[in-house]
């Protein structure tokens, strides 16, 4: 859990610091030559015969260094906490303490390949030497002292060996002060570093996450322009014509129609559909010199001929009656009834029905444009 909260806190770090500012700030300055101060946190393993997921183990450091070129650059790097060795007759793991210097070698790999060096993102592979020191070995030698001597080449109180490392880093520039980075690699340390013999040297991988600090850079430098005197400028003025369009709008009388059917069950005259009154009343209301014209209809293959005037008088007088219980003035209402003598629809059973239509004189509005000037002084450069 504390591995985990540390690398959480690396990589959140960055993003509670970082301004806007910062971010543009960075495209002003030259990616060299610069310095940095990096923290880093996360994890590592020694590799022996054992299983390496019980070998696990947390690692913190910290490096110092800086970039000399857009390609070259160099860092101190202290890293250690604590490492891990298994003996796998026992069953068993045993912890020590280390910490490990280095001065390594930066490689920017994206650079080399790229002309463009101010980016968000870069390659970079590392690799370095220095010194690994190692203590409190009590873990391994409370284990061994069950075994007889088997293990007695482990070392005692303290232990020092070479560290060599190689690694690859991806680099992320949030901005100009800023950055954060993942690194993975190896170590090589001499044999004996894990107490055990192997006759070759003992080798280890960790993976960081960092948060970098960046400082000492430089501007970069202004291009140079060059400026072209002029001749001394003259100026005057006139006076332009300039033509528009006034738009305006006059009221112009139109002809309007509505028409609405009302269909019928076999000898029903009922209901007269509310929207249909509704539409002849808003008709009658928004124009002018309305005339309603009702006409009720019967189908031919139902009834008789005089049943069916009939039915057709009872419909349209119903919709004469909705209408004027609606506000409809009775002298723009004009009602008749054909019975079957008359079949408005091509199909039977539609011809049960009443056909409204409303005339009226209704008015729009139609654009008159005039063209119109106004006079401006211009000035103008005469030379």
């Amino acid at each position: 859990m504390k591995l985990k909260s540390l690398t959480c806190l690396l990589a959140v770090l960055p993003l509670l610091t970082v301004s806007a500012q910062d971010v543009e700030n960075r495209k002003d300055n030259k990616s060299h030559p610069n310095l940095f101060v990096g923290l880093h946190g996360g994890a590592q393993t020694t590799f022996t015969n054992y299983h390496q997921g019980d070998l696990i183990t947390p690692v913190v450091g910290v490096s110092f260094g800086g970039y000399f070129s857009p390609v070259l650059g160099a860092r101190l790097h202290v890293s250690g906490w604590q490492d891990k060795g298994g003996i796998k007759e026992m069953g068993c793991t045993y912890n020590y303490n280390y910490t490990a210097g280095n001065v390594d070698l930066l490689l920017n790999l994206t650079n080399i390949f790229s002309k463009h060096e101010d980016r968000f993102f870069n390659v970079i592979l590392l690799g370095g030497v220095g010194l690994n020191y190692a203590w409190n070995n009590d873990d391994f030698h409370a284990l061994t002292s069950q075994l007889k001597g088997r293990y007695s080449s482990g070392w005692e109180n303290h232990q020092l060996s070479h560290a060599y490392r190689g690694g690859i880093m991806f680099d992320f520039n949030i901005a100009k002060k800023w950055g954060v980075n993942l690194e993975v690699g190896a170590n090589s340390h001499s044999d004996l570093y894990n107490s055990k013999i192997s006759n070759k040297s003992d080798w280890s991988a960790y993976a960081t996450v960092g948060v970098v600090a960046k400082f000492g850079h430089k501007k970069k430098s202004a291009p140079v322009v060059s400026v072209e005197v002029e001749p001394k400028e003259e100026w005057t003025t006139r006076i332009d014509t300039i033509w528009y369009d006034e738009v305006s709008y006059k009221e112009v009388v139109e002809s309007v129609t509505y028409t609405d059917n009302v269909f019928y069950e076999i000898k029903k005259s009922e209901p007269v559909p509310a929207s249909l009154v509704d539409a002849v009343v808003a008709f009658v209301k928004a124009n002018k010199n309305c005339k309603v014209s009702i006409v009720g209809y019967s189908d031919k293959e139902t009834g008789t001929r005089k049943f069916n005037m009939k039915l057709s008088q009872e419909r349209a007088q119903n919709v004469e009656a909705a209408l004027l219980a609606a506000g409809v003035d009775k002298a723009c209402i004009s009602t008749e009834w054909k019975g079957d003598t008359v079949q408005p629809f091509a199909e039977n059973d539609k011809n049960r029905a009443v056909v409204v239509k409303t005339t009226g004189e209704g008015v729009k509005k139609e654009p008159v444009t005039i063209k119109k000037f106004r006079t401006e002084e211009v000035r103008y450069r005469v030379r």
